[in-house]
């Protein structure tokens, strides 16, 4: 039998809207406990600009505190962290930080890495748009290499055409094509990590 996963999923710089708790709810129908932290205080935006202002607002020290507030009640099950664009970028921050973490899967963004990163062989999926103006690819490329450098076993699905968050369909960027292909290998790269060892 599986081990139970725990998922900690966070939200774009659109905030926590229905197309997050509509994931969160497919991961649940595939067997995984999932959380979706509030980083907003329940804001949300219609326009990434006014997401980027309220990200702005709030400040990055204080989404982390709030993601790592989150996350502290739950890091001793070896969390799986995943996150949408902004959200990716949290979930990648708090994972390269949690010696347990089980998983890091990344949805339209990725994060800058610390000089020192280091992980125990850290399973890792990105899904990005190709091309994407928020990650671009030399960008992409030399993400990779720190990634794998710090010791994570990195994958890269690209979509091409698809727009930056383009699993959302409350969204102009939504491609049903590409988001169906993205929710099949991350089911399967989930189902994995839940084979493996806790």
């Amino acid at each position: 039998m599986p081990s139970p996963t725990t998922i900690l999923l966070f939200h774009s710089a659109y905030g926590l809207r229905p197309a997050v708790h509509a994931a969160a709810e497919r991961l649940r129908a595939a067997g995984h406990e999932v959380h979706v932290p509030d980083l907003y205080g329940g804001r949300t935006a219609e326009t990434v600009e006014d997401g980027m202002a309220i990200k702005d607002e709030i400040g990055r020290e204080e989404l982390l505190r709030r993601a790592v507030t989150a996350a502290a009640p739950l890091s001793d099950r070896g969390l799986v962290y995943a996150g949408f664009s902004l959200g990716g970028s949290v979930a990648q921050n708090l994972a390269l930080g949690d010696e347990k973490a089980r998983g890091l899967l990344l949805l339209h963004g990725t994060s800058d890495l610390p000089e020192d990163a280091a992980v125990d062989e850290l399973p890792v999926q990105l899904h990005v748009a190709d091309p994407d103006p928020f990650e671009p690819h030399d960008w992409l490329n030399a993400w990779y290499l720190r990634m794998q450098r710090a010791g994570a076993d990195v994958e890269v699905h690209r979509y091409r055409g698809a727009g930056h968050l383009f699993t959302d369909p409350e969204l102009a960027d939504y491609d049903a094509q590409a988001a169906d292909a993205t929710w099949k290998v991350a089911l399967a790269f989930l189902e994995e990590i839940a084979d493996g060892p806790a």
